[in-house]
């Protein structure tokens, strides 16, 4: 009897330990798929980035009473750069993403107002270089609107992942953090900026 016992211990451990393991893959699985969804991010508001001073370069021959708005635009692209180092460093990081969804909102209201003031300049909406910098914003803007869904999408696969038992367990002993959503509140910033240059 007391070796039927010690095998229904032993069994009893090994499933335990089978499931810790797989469990812990599976968290880290779902951790590494949202972390990469992140650098999807990364890619495309980099890109972005680089594209804003050169638009706003090409801007500047054509808008000089605009001044005001054209380094109001540069100084959220940096800020909106800076928050984007900060939040690739700690993905899982709360504050981060906050400070990076309220600078991609401020960011994106002023590329909005950035682009309706261009509007008022038949020259500049004429200018080829102005035409093709607008074009490639508006593509990468799709590109950040897709990355972003995939990111929440990876984000919250993860969050159900951790909460599940006795992957929540598993989770808690290890410190697997929260995955933060990246939501940026302004509507008008959900939508590429459009501008008709035609």
């Amino acid at each position: 009897m007391e070796s039927i016992g010690s095998i229904v211990i032993i069994a009893l451990l090994v499933v335990v330990a089978v499931g810790t393991v797989a469990a812990y893959n599976n968290l880290v699985t779902l951790r590494n798929r949202y972390k990469n969804a992140f650098a999807q991010i990364d890619v495309q508001l980099t890109r972005r980035y680089d594209l804003i001073p050169n638009l706003v370069e090409t801007a500047k021959a054509y808008m000089a009473h605009e001044r005001e708005t054209l380094t109001a635009v540069i100084a959220a692209r940096n800020q909106a750069a800076s928050s984007l180092r900060a939040a690739t460093a700690k993905p899982d990081d709360m504050v981060a993403m906050q400070g990076l969804a309220a600078a991609e909102q401020g960011l994106g209201g002023l590329l909005s107002r950035f682009m309706a003031l261009a509007e008022n300049y038949p020259d500049l909406k004429a200018s080829e270089n102005m035409k093709q910098l607008t074009e490639e914003l508006s593509s990468t803007e799709n590109r950040v609107a897709f990355a972003r869904q995939s990111y929440n999408d990876s984000a919250t696969e993860y969050n159900i992942g951790k909460e599940h038992f006795p992957a929540n367990i598993v989770a808690g002993f290890f410190r697997f953090p929260e995955a933060v959503l990246l939501d940026i509140e302004d509507p008008v910033k959900r939508e590429a900026p459009r501008a008709s240059f035609s």
